[in-house]
């Protein structure tokens, strides 16, 4: 059984159609990528399943619980939680802050003091900077912030939109090191993102999103020799 499935889910930004007829799954333990260009629909699945973007048609499970109806927060208790596209970082508060807001719907302080601090060996820089206010980060510190808030729930899936938007390759490269490490630590993660070749090479299965509709998936070490994908997301 699939953690995270998706069946025929349509997604509109009233008469503007976002997503149409869409399946996917997401097994335990996977690295799975979305991919497709700009307003292909990639953002609008992700805040469909964190149930920020009201379904218009189909359904999604999560652990085999029907989540199609549940309230936002709900989904976070479930065991999903969202770095999503732009971080937006509380720009006001503290890193500290940010971190505490992420664990909202948890109750275990000592825990989450815990928690703290693991993000700050996992994000080095983030416990150089923990009572800096998020706006003073460098974008690369503010997409580290954005990845450890979204894990301070414990999340079983974390959902990740353009993790490498605007930042220098370098810091993508780290920002993606440490996405391997997530997962071999046993987070399960979809990733929506830019750099196409990128999150095909760490991802185990990827999808193609055309105009809001699954063109191509399969593994994503065959797609990326796929003539199709290739030239259409690849520049081959």
């Amino acid at each position: 059984m699939a953690l995270l499935e998706l069946e025929n889910v349509s997604v509109a930004y009233g008469a503007i159609q976002a997503v149409r007829n869409l399946n996917l799954e997401v097994h335990e333990g996977e690295i799975v990528t979305l991919i497709g260009a700009n307003g292909a629909g990639k953002s609008s699945t992700l805040r469909a399943i964190s149930r920020l973007l009201k379904l218009q048609a189909g359904r999604i499970r999560f652990d085999g619980r029907d989540i199609s109806d549940s309230a936002s927060h709900a989904v976070v208790r479930a065991g999903i939680a969202q770095s999503p596209e732009g971080r937006q970082v509380l720009t006001k508060q503290s890193v500290q802050d940010n971190l505490e807001l992420g664990a909202y719907v948890r109750h275990d302080r000592a825990a989450i003091k815990d928690d703290i601090e693991r993000m700050y060996r996992l994000f080095p820089r983030l416990g150089e900077r923990k009572q800096q206010s998020a706006g003073t980060l460098s974008g690369g510190e503010q997409q580290m912030l954005a990845i450890a808030r979204a894990l301070m729930s414990r999340p079983r899936l974390l959902l990740l939109d353009e993790p490498s938007l605007g930042l220098a390759p370098l810091i993508v490269l780290e920002i993606f090191s440490i996405i391997r490490e997530l997962n071999s630590e046993g987070t399960t993660i979809l990733l929506v993102e830019q750099n196409a070749k990128l999150a095909m090479q760490h991802a185990q299965r990827t999808y193609v999103l055309e105009a809001g509709q699954i063109t191509f998936s399969g593994l994503s070490r065959e797609l990326l020799t796929d003539e199709r994908v290739l030239h259409a997301y690849l520049g081959g």
